[in-house]
Order: C-alpha cells, then sequence, then structure tokens
C-alpha cells in the first residue's frame, strides 16, 4: 500500500527544494520519508496517512499548551472575524508589548517582528548602530536566523548537514563577524582585551537549542556581561527558543543576568509568526522613526497571531505551570536515561524548564566540539525505532526537543516504554 506521505513527498519535490520549506524537515539527517502532518492536538500530531505521534518538537517550542488548545484556537478565530491584516497599528500589538515588558524586566520597549531571523538581525543591526563598531562575537554551534552575518559557524539545520555556513554568503559580510567557542571563558577574555573597543554586540543563546540542547556555564554568562560592561558592547540574548520556554522570564531569570537586548519568539506567537526584539529604552529609542537605525514589516504584530500569543502568554501564567513542566521533562529525560542504562546503551539526557536534549555520549555535552563527538548513527536508529512506535522526535541529532503541559504521565510513560523498544535495538 502506497504511503499518503511518501505520495505528498514526491509531489512536494517536484515544486519545492528538497520538498520542505524548512531544511530539517527533509529527513536527510536520519533518512526516510517526512511526516506530513494533517492534524494536532494536546501532545499528539497525526500525519497524512492517520498515524498518531507523541509529539517533541512542538512546531519547535511553540506549543507549550499543548496543540489546538481551545482558549488559542477561540483567540485566533476571534480576532480572524475582526479582519486579518490591516497595515496600521492595532491594540493588540500594544497589549503585547506591555506584556512583554512587564515579564521581561531587561525589557523596557519592544517592537514585534515576524520571525526569530528578523528579531536577531535587526538586534545586530541596532547593536552596530547604537556603538558605531562594526564587529561582532557569536559562537560556535549556536544558531541565530539566516542572517548574512550570523551564518557562521551555525547550528540548527546547518550543523545537521555537516555545513557549518552557507553558499551564496559574502566574506565582506562575514569578516567582521568572530566565532568563539561556547563555554570558554578565557577566550572570551583573550578577545576582549584584545579588541574590546572595536567590538558591537555578543550575541548569545543563553540555552542553546540549536546544538541540540547546550547549557551556557553561569561563569561564561557572568564573564560576557561583565566584559561588555567594561568595553561599552551590547550583549544580546538570543532567547527565540529559550524565551517562557525555561522559564517565564527566560533564560536571563535563570542565570540573573540582564542582557541589553533580547530576542523573543517562538512561544510570544503561539503557533503563529510572531517574534520580537527590545530593551533599555535608550537602545531601542535609536530604531526608526525615532533614531537612524532603520527597521519595517508590513505583517509586523499581525492582530491574528498576536492574538494567539498572547492567549499564550496568559496560560503559561496559570499557578504552578512551570513547576509542572519542568517535573515532566525531568520525569521524560530519567526515564529514557534509565532505559538505556538497563539496556547496557552509552546515553545521556539533559532538561531545562520544557526543554530537552538527548545525547548518544557518556557525558553532557557543554560545546559545539564534545556535541559533535556523539554518536548520530546511533541516534538514528533510535529516532527511525522511536517514530515506528509513534514518538515523534526531532530528525536530526543536533536540535532540542520540546515538552508541552499536555504531557502528563501516560504519554512520558508510554514515551519510555517505546524508549526501552528502541534501545534494545542498540544494545
Amino acid at each position: 500500500m502506497t504511503s499518503k506521505n511518501d505520495d505528498l513527498f514526491a509531489r512536494a519535490q517536484l515544486t519545492t527544494p528538497g520538498g520542505v520549506n524548512s531544511p530539517v524537515r527533509a529527513f536527510r539527517s536520519v533518512g526516510g520519508t517526512p511526516r506530513f502532518i494533517n492534524r494536532a492536538e494536546g501532545p499528539y500530531f497525526w500525519d497524512a496517512d492517520d498515524k498518531r505521534y507523541i509529539d517533541y518538537i512542538g512546531s519547535w517550542g511553540p506549543a507549550i499548551v499543548g496543540h489546538a488548545h481551545p482558549e488559542v484556537v477561540q483567540a485566533v478565530q476571534q480576532a480572524a472575524a475582526r479582519g486579518l491584516s490591516f497595515g496600521a497599528p492595532t491594540e493588540g500589538e500594544v497589549l503585547m508589548a506591555e506584556e512583554i515588558c512587564r515579564l521581561v524586566p531587561s525589557i523596557e520597549q519592544v517592537r514585534l517582528v515576524s520571525s526569530g531571523t528578523e528579531a536577531t538581525m535587526s538586534a545586530l543591526r541596532l547593536a552596530r548602530g547604537a556603538t558605531g563598531r562594526d564587529k561582532i562575537i557569536k559562537f560556535e554551534g549556536c544558531y541565530h536566523g539566516h542572517a548574512d552575518s550570523l551564518l557562521v559557524k551555525a547550528g540548527s539545520g546547518l550543523l545537521t548537514f555537516g555545513n557549518p555556513t552557507s553558499a551564496g554568503v559574502l566574506k565582506d559580510f562575514i569578516k567582521h563577524t568572530l566565532v568563539l567557542d561556547y563555554n570558554n571563558v578565557q577566550q572570551l577574555e583573550d578577545t576582549f582585551n584584545s579588541i574590546g573597543d572595536q567590538i558591537a554586540c555578543v550575541i548569545v543563546e543563553p540555552v542553546a537549542g540549536n546544538m541540540n540542547l547546550v547549557r551556557a556555564t553561569p561563569e561564561f554568562l557572568q564573564a560576557m556581561r561583565r566584559l561588555c560592561s567594561k568595553h561599552g558592547t551590547v550583549l544580546i540574548f538570543d532567547e527565540v527558543m529559550s524565551g517562557f520556554r525555561v522559564a517565564l522570564g527566560g533564560a536571563q531569570a535563570l542565570h540573573g543576568i540582564t542582557p541589553d537586548l533580547t530576542a523573543l519568539g517562538k512561544v510570544i506567537g503561539g503557533g503563529l509568526p510572531v517574534a520580537a526584539f527590545g530593551g533599555r529604552t535608550e537602545l531601542m529609542q535609536q530604531m526608526a522613526p525615532l533614531g537612524a537605525v532603520y527597521q519595517a514589516g508590513t505583517l509586523s504584530g499581525n492582530p491574528v497571531a498576536v492574538a494567539a500569543g498572547m492567549s499564550t502568554l496568559k496560560l503559561i501564567q496559570a499557578p504552578g505551570f512551570y513547576e509542572t513542566l519542568g517535573a515532566q521533562t525531568s520525569k521524560l529525560v530519567q526515564g529514557l536515561s534509565q532505559a538505556a542504562k538497563d539496556a547496557g546503551v552509552t546515553f545521556c539526557a539533559d532538561s531545562v524548564g520544557g526543554m530537552f536534549g538527548l545525547y548518544f555520549s557518556a557525558k553532557v555535552p557543554t560545546s559545539y566540539a564534545e556535541m559533535l563527538a556523539g554518536n548520530k548513527e546511533q541516534f538514528n536508529i533510535f529516532f527511525h525505532a522511536m517514530l515506528d512506535e509513534g514518538v515523534y522526535f526531532a530528525p536530526a541529532a543536533f536540535e532540542a526537543g520540546f515538552v508541552s503541559i499536555q504531557h502528563d504521565d501516560a504519554v512520558i510513560e508510554a514515551t519510555v516504554a517505546a524508549g526501552r523498544k528502541a534501545f534494545a535495538q542498540l544494545a
């Protein structure tokens, strides 16, 4: 019997490069046919063949309250009935800005955009405009979207395909981009001691999610904050993934560090395209129309997308939400770790809030190099074994996973049971 997934993939490749609109979806890293999703509800989605999967990507983070949450759907329906887009300000944009500024104290003013790439790209331009400097620092394995200046030794799909940069990016665009090792404090110190007065900004994922889940050490982030303050450099936290995922105030709340600018996305859109960048008032007021740094977008602050995001932001503020989310994510990684141990498979896992990482290595990685040293072949076997059991993890060894508040004990137990079968294939 022919699979509808196979048929759709064959058709898609005729009209779309690689048959997908975002590279990791192509399954090139793990092999096989991508699943074309037909519908989703709670912690599950169903593919074109109507097979149900426990979903651990959650649209790469936004589905924190579960798929098709009734309150989010209702908010979208009500907003859509009033009109899809106006190209003019709405009250919803004001409410969203007020909520973000209230929940993330480092953000005094915020500008809404439509994607994480737009958010980081705009924050970068603002930092350069504000400082009058050219050089920027990013870290190996961190992915900040597909803006030209940032596609240097990046994570996410680029890492999956074994390509640390991108064709079509001119050397002139990246000649001012310095790439340092994640969690290497001494290297950061040495760089600032050498050229600190030339560095416009440092951009970092405080919890990396694009070379799988890799935590920044407190010492690393503290050194970063101290050096940026000393040298007049703008510190940008890319919390497109970690924002409202690892804690209500993001990773910066967990570490007690105040960045100058923050990029947000994913959760603030609740499944629709909304992202944002914001920070200190004196920085943000250098944006047009008040200042000389230009940024614009016809669909920025789209009323339907903002409605989905606002509904989600309200739901995640329920008492005990993050305690429950973190506990369920911990149960998942502990259960899978025990299952691997019982099978004699070299494996470990880690989690922060509602994000997690699975590693076929002896210890949790702390850098890009350590992540690359994991057993990718074993991950691929595990991935397909879990897929056969109806559990959908990210189709790449270098991507973090996500748990929703709808992943209850029964769902976690079913996942661990599937894991035991999958690990048995690797023993």
